[in-house]
């Protein structure tokens, strides 16, 4: 035995914080997929003026649990678990025709790629063991630095954009093998949308790592440290790429492939149970992984600005988690901004999400890392250099755009009467005659405020 463990040991520093990394962000996405659904839910009761899950606690209205867990029920907090103990004890069905092997193996396709798109990123920055780690005497790690990160590779961007492209398999084959129309057309959908989208966010990452000069996702965050984060010198990109990770995470106004108005539920419509909540899991977990990588690109991952121990240098333990919980809290800001959107945006034709992507966002991508390129070479690489740059191409297409041949198709047809196309000499009124609609307060002025019931 004690030849083994002098063999095994010490380990490499890198390898060490790389395992502790990955055991703890695993845990970290999946209890935070439930708090990110029961945010949602709030969210969108709120835009709506709804009190959304209020009486769900930890008791699940089971007269044993309530002493138990009293004081525990406000707010619904016990709203995501009993979600998840629903799904775990539902009936998992399985409907006739379907490809059974692949039916199973789709949602497992659809959710590894979706927890381990993160192994790149930087999370705390790095890490110094100076004298290593000793337990009982041995050494059990040895002395050096190591990136808080499951991977410490300069492929980081190449990794994220290969492990993206994965997930569509999943959505695809799910939709195949339900042996169901709308499933399979939400399937299409999805890979048609990911071929698409995945262009402009790569020509933004192009952008980007020509600012930078680096695909090392460490060096990236440096380089914004000293010289701005990217967001200033780079706002088109960082919006076009928060555009494709909406559609990459099939998120509103982009989520054509489940719409509920044309495919009932899209390519899970068949599914049921575990199996379902396995694709839930992986869309909350594509939009932390996304979120993630938009903060590395374009929001200074660990920085923040005025705060010591969130620079480079600060290698220690302490330094660490404080980086650690600035960049989670720039990730969960980017996703309460994606839940906004989701219920305040109305979701897009899918006609109109394909020309978005190819007749605006592509030329517009290619036209920056163009423009980019140009600066670079001409020795204009500042922040407000590269700020003029992007506005200048900004007005370029918001002046172009106009001038481009329309499409013929899905044009709005004029319906003779309607709001839109009154007849002649016909006055239309959208607003209500009743003076009650038209007050803000309950009871109208010059009203006595006794209502008779016919």
């Amino acid at each position: 035995m004690n030849q083994l463990l002098d063999a095994i040991l010490p380990l490499d520093p890198q390898l060490f914080v790389g395992v502790l990394t990955v055991v703890a962000i695993i845990h970290i996405v999946l209890g935070n997929v439930t708090i990110l659904i029961y945010f949602e839910r709030k969210i969108s009761a709120y835009i709506q003026d709804r009190v959304g899950p209020n009486r769900t606690g930890f008791d699940f209205g089971l007269p044993f649990l309530k002493k138990l867990f009293r004081g525990f029920g406000f707010w619904g907090l016990g709203q995501s678990l009993a979600d998840g103990l629903k799904f775990i004890l539902k009936e998992d069905y399985k409907p006739r025709g379907v490809d059974s092997v692949l039916f199973t193996l789709a949602p497992m396709l659809a959710v590894i790629p979706a927890l381990i798109g993160w192994a790149v990123i930087p999370w705390g920055g790095y890490i110094a063991f100076p004298e290593g780690i000793e337990l009982f005497g041995r050494l059990v790690v040895a002395p050096g630095t190591a990136m808080v990160a499951a991977a410490d590779v300069n492929i980081g961007f190449v990794f994220l954009l290969a492990v993206a492209a994965m997930s569509i398999y999943g959505v695809t084959l799910g939709g195949w093998a339900s042996n169901n129309k709308f499933s399979f057309l939400g399937g299409l959908r999805a890979s048609a949308g990911m071929i698409s989208y995945e262009l402009p966010m790569g020509l933004c990452i192009l952008a980007v790592v020509l600012a930078a000069g680096s695909v090392y996702p460490s060096t990236i965050i440096e380089q914004q440290i000293s010289a701005g984060w990217l967001v200033l010198a780079h706002p088109l990109a960082c919006l076009i790429f928060f555009v494709c990770s909406l559609a990459e995470s099939n998120r509103a106004p982009f989520d054509n492939a489940e719409c509920e108005q044309e495919l009932v539920g899209g390519f899970h419509t068949e599914y049921s149970s575990m199996r379902f909540a396995l694709f839930f899991l992986a869309e909350y977990a594509h939009m932390i992984t996304g979120a993630a990588f938009l903060v590395l690109l374009f929001l200074g991952g660990y920085h923040l600005p005025f705060v010591a121990l969130t620079h480079p240098e600060e290698t220690g333990i302490l330094a660490a988690f404080v980086k650690f919980g600035v960049y989670f809290t720039k990730v969960i800001l980017v996703l309460v901004l994606m839940m906004l959107i989701r219920w305040t945006i109305p979701r897009l034709r899918y006609d109109q999400v394909m020309q978005l992507c190819w007749n605006a966002l592509i030329p517009l991508t290619l036209t920056l890392v163009v423009a980019t390129s140009i600066a670079l070479f001409l020795g204009l690489d500042s922040v407000l250099a590269l700020f003029v740059v992007n506005v200048l191409v900004t007005i370029a297409g918001l002046a172009l755009f106009p001038l481009l041949p329309k499409a013929k198709t899905n044009r709005r047809i004029p319906l003779a009467g309607s709001r839109f196309s009154p007849l002649a000499g016909e006055r239309i009124v959208t607003a209500p005659s009743s003076p009650i609609a038209r007050s803000e307060s309950a009871v109208p002025e010059g009203s006595t405020g006794i209502m008779s019931m016919h």
